[in-house]
């Protein structure tokens, strides 16, 4: 069973980290403003939960039913999801899976699958994982700032966490993310269901190419001086969407 917490009261929302990342993401934000029922859960391989998945095929599908399996022992009626990166892919997988699933929070994150070349790199990033996992991480986490340099602490505890991970559970991680679903078409039919906050600085996702893949711009919020890391480089913004979002 994954690791996981609950706090508050309310609806409920469940709160999916990204790559590299684990539920202490979250501490960044002043969630208990949201009046909610907030469930933090790590996934696979990450923070307090163990990667059990040892098969040749790394799956997102795998990483969804595992959450599943703690929202199913927490008998939850109907509940809504907030994913950064990694966890919004997770995110759209259980949307598709659980009707109990009502909105989705992308943040930092996108309904789009992998490019060729990012399919590419992705197997790049799961062999320097096992070969060069620090320098890895000591290479990629500050890019994924838009101001490194205001954010040192943050990021010299971003790495402390991500060098806890296992190479094995970082090289899995990747190669699910490559191999996951195209989303456009059920997000352009169901507006209504889904959400995108996003960086105007994220180095991983072209804003312009974003706005391009939706029908219009009514549930994307673009934050203007952040990057991959909203929730951290303008988290007052971030927790106020939240609000307008769930009010």
């Amino acid at each position: 069973m994954l690791n996981y917490q609950i706090h508050g009261n309310g609806k409920s929302i469940v709160f999916l980290h990204g790559f590299l990342e684990s539920s202490s993401m979250w501490s960044k934000l002043d969630l208990q403003e949201l009046n909610t029922q907030n469930i933090f859960i790590d996934l696979p391989g990450h923070g307090a939960s163990e990667l059990s998945d040892f098969s040749e095929t790394p799956s997102i599908d795998f990483m969804a039913d595992e959450v599943l399996k703690v929202l199913n022992l927490l008998t939850l009626e109907s509940y809504s999801i907030i994913g950064h990166s990694m966890g919004g892919y997770v995110g759209l997988l259980l949307k598709e899976k659980d009707n109990r699933c009502e909105k989705v929070i992308l943040m930092n994150s996108n309904f789009l699958a992998d490019t060729e070349q990012k399919k590419k790199d992705r197997i790049r990033v799961a062999e320097i994982a096992f070969k060069a996992k620090r320098i890895f991480i000591h290479e990629a986490i500050p890019n994924l700032f838009a101001f490194p340099e205001n954010n040192v602490n943050d990021i010299l505890r971003l790495k402390e966490e991500a060098m806890n991970i296992n190479s094995e559970s970082i090289a899995y991680s990747a190669l699910a993310m490559r191999e996951r679903k195209d989303y456009t078409a059920e997000v352009k039919t169901n507006p209504s269901d889904y959400f995108i906050i996003h960086g105007m600085l994220d180095r991983l996702v072209d804003t312009d190419f974003l706005r391009e893949q939706l029908i219009s711009d009514k549930n994307l919020f673009i934050l203007e001086n952040a990057g991959h890391m909203a929730h951290i480089e303008q988290s007052e913004e971030v927790l106020g969407i939240l609000k307008k979002i769930f009010s």
